[in-house]
């Protein structure tokens, strides 16, 4: 979470806007890693970590010179994971077939980035993350928000910009594939899946 109150971001926000660039970069000190974490699993494997700075670099810019279409009465880490979000996929969309192609190319040859979480403290975290890293890109966005990071359903649907009961539903099919993925990949994990997030 950032670690600016309510009320103290709003001041930052309304400063940023007056052209305080202080206050702009403590907005951004407080956003980056998320919007970074983000920004890497929906641009998928086949891109680096550079990437992923680059499209959260790119989020920064467009949300400062979109300050002013922010509503400043919802949350701002929302509005900006779904700047980046969009910045991200439209970044995997252009590479087009070229990047489709050096993408086979690049998990033959290179080794692959991991980036685990901040919070990782322990191994069963760490593998958590990595079953996570199995799941189709949506599911893998939307699990990221909710579980990682912690958002409400709607803040949630705020960042990926849909209706809140789109979000119910992709939550039920990435927790499906999760479940699946920590059974066949991770035994250790699922006698603790299924006590955190299976019916009593």
């Amino acid at each position: 979470m950032a670690p600016e109150t309510d009320a103290a971001e709003a001041a930052l926000v309304a400063g940023a806007r007056q052209g305080d660039e202080m206050a702009w970069l403590r907005l951004v000190q407080a956003h980056q890693q998320p919007l970074f974490r983000l920004a890497f699993l929906v641009l998928g494997r086949s891109f680096s970590a550079a990437d992923a700075e680059d499209v959260t670099q790119e989020a920064f810019v467009r949300a400062y010179l979109n300050l002013d279409q922010y509503d400043e009465s919802r949350p701002l880490r929302p509005w900006l994971l779904g700047i980046v979000a969009n910045v991200a996929r439209n970044r995997r969309r252009s590479a087009g077939r070229y990047w489709a192609a050096m993408k086979r190319w690049w998990q033959n040859n290179d080794e692959k980035m991991v980036v685990a979480p901040a919070h990782e403290q322990r191994s069963e975290s760490g593998e958590l993350w990595q079953a996570v890293q199995g799941l189709s890109a949506q599911a893998q966005e939307i699990i990221y928000l909710f579980y990682f990071l912690e958002l409400s359903e709607a803040e949630t649907a705020m960042a990926l910009g849909t209706p809140a009961g789109t979000v119910k539903s992709r939550l039920y099919r990435a927790r499906q594939q999760l479940r699946a993925v920590i059974a066949r990949d991770f035994p250790g994990l699922y006698d603790e899946w299924q006590e955190k997030h299976e019916p009593g």
